[in-house]
């Protein structure tokens, strides 16, 4: 297979108009990923060194993000949206240069992955000249149905033109297609358009090849992985579906889900082995958790990165830039953005911690606070190895407590504070004797003057 060369296209013009949205359907999220950003990674990890995205009119968010994800993908513009075929013909140019195999691939089917294209590639690689990808469904209702005769794709059969025994067939269309670099345009360029829409449906190359006596040969995946997305409902079940695949693949990864069903994973969320993750934990983009760590319950994590035999939360929340050190603790309502930890340090409870590092064996005391913005900039907060900073503290920065330094609890410090040094920014206590009471005496006749 790594011999051979490969160009995908992806069909991905359609609009949002059944999801009653003015983005390009295919920028609609799956995992925190826009769904084409999820098929141009199964494509490169199925080996498809060329790609070729066919975008609609005034799409560029949609060339920004393909360029973004794919430097190397070539963007075309189909300008009239006059059916599948019509629209892989807008890749002409790059079809033109041949390659070995060529992929067609719907924009909207984030969940398909690299091995299913390459059991398509594979198919192509030992001969087919042309290959559908298939699947089979006990509800085949307005699903293309793939007829087979002796072994052999002989024809894609829509639902509105099929025969009462040919919609009993439970095998239909995925929509993706490989076609053999030496017919592929060939095939594309004899689709005709003499149907009730007048466009030109890519599935009649099936027919047409069939006549021309090349080999025709449909695969089957699985029904779940080749859905494609139209509405809002579709997105939102395609999204737990999703979900599921994550959360599998982290159990079988050896980690530990408490709740399973109230985990919510990214794309790109990675749980080394022998994480534990309580219930209602949230993994936006970005994350990476180091073996031994446990997530706590209803915690929140975005672009963060945990050592192992860390404990986040409960209640936490890590934001981008939040990387925590082997056997560090983030507990409860702790608020982490822009920070590292060394390695066994701790913020227990109720602070923010932003634009900060905090050394190594360091303890931050319930309440404290980094005051990281002064309305225009940010200024960072060092904390050196084996500090000690008191409750309810409050840190502007830009400040440095060096390695041993003590806050005492209250404090507000605004200067350095050298190492092995106690720092007090507060006022001094002041007591007076008997004052309580003869203040609860004054205001008592005072309210009930006021009640006479």
């Amino acid at each position: 297979m790594t011999a051979r060369t490969c160009l995908s296209i992806v069909l991905a013009a359609g609009l949002g108009t059944r999801m009653k949205s003015d983005m390009p359907k295919v920028l609609h999220q799956i995992g925190g990923l826009p769904m084409v950003g999820h098929v141009l990674k199964a494509l490169e990890e199925a080996g498809s060194e060329r790609v070729s995205v066919i975008t609609g009119p005034d799409m560029p968010n949609l060339e920004s993000l393909v360029h973004e994800l794919m430097p190397t993908a070539h963007c075309h513009v189909q300008a009239e949206r006059l059916g599948t075929a019509h629209a892989t013909l807008a890749a002409k140019s790059d079809l033109q240069d041949a390659a070995d195999d060529v992929v067609v691939i719907f924009g909207d089917t984030p969940l398909v992955t690299s091995g299913t294209i390459s059991k398509v590639r594979g198919q192509l690689a030992e001969g087919a000249d042309l290959v559908v990808l298939g699947f089979e469904t006990p509800e085949p209702l307005g699903y293309g149905r793939l007829l087979i005769d002796d072994g052999r794709l002989v024809a894609i059969r829509e639902e509105r033109d099929a025969s009462e025994e040919e919609r009993k067939t439970t095998f239909c269309n995925s929509g993706i297609m490989g076609f053999s670099g030496a017919h592929a345009l060939a095939l594309m360029e004899s689709v005709g358009n003499k149907n009730a829409k007048n466009e030109f449906y890519l599935t009649d190359a099936v027919e047409i090849a069939n006549q021309r006596g090349l080999k025709v040969v449909a695969v089957a995946g699985s029904e779940v992985e080749t859905q494609g997305i139209n509405t809002r409902a579709q997105l939102a079940s395609c999204e737990e579906d999703f979900q599921n695949r994550m959360r599998l693949a982290a159990l079988e990864n050896g980690c530990t889900l408490l709740a399973p069903h109230t985990v919510f994973f990214s794309h790109d969320t990675i749980l080394e082995t022998g994480v534990t993750v309580e219930q209602n934990v949230v993994f936006a983009p970005g994350v990476k958790v180091a073996s031994g760590a446990t997530i706590r319950a209803f915690s929140h994590l975005e672009g963060a990165d945990v050592g192992s035999g860390s404990v986040v939360g409960p209640y936490a929340r890590l934001r981008p830039g939040a990387v925590l050190g082997a056997k560090t603790k983030v507990g409860n309502f702790v608020e982490v953005k822009n920070a590292t930890f060394g390695e066994g340090a701790k913020a227990n409870h109720l602070s923010y911690i932003g634009d900060a590092t905090i050394g190594s064996g360091s303890n931050i005391g319930a309440g404290t606070i980094t005051c990281n913005y002064d309305g225009y900039l940010k200024h960072r907060t060092e904390i050196g190895e084996g500090c000690f900073v008191g409750s309810n503290s409050t840190l502007v920065a830009p400040v440095q407590l060096n390695a041993g330094a003590f806050v005492s609890a209250g404090s507000v410090i605004t200067d350095d504070v050298p190492g092995d040094a106690m720092a007090f920014g507060r006022s001094r206590q002041i007591v007076k004797e008997g004052k309580a009471a003869q203040l609860r005496s004054r205001l008592q006749s005072e309210k009930d003057a006021k009640s006479r």
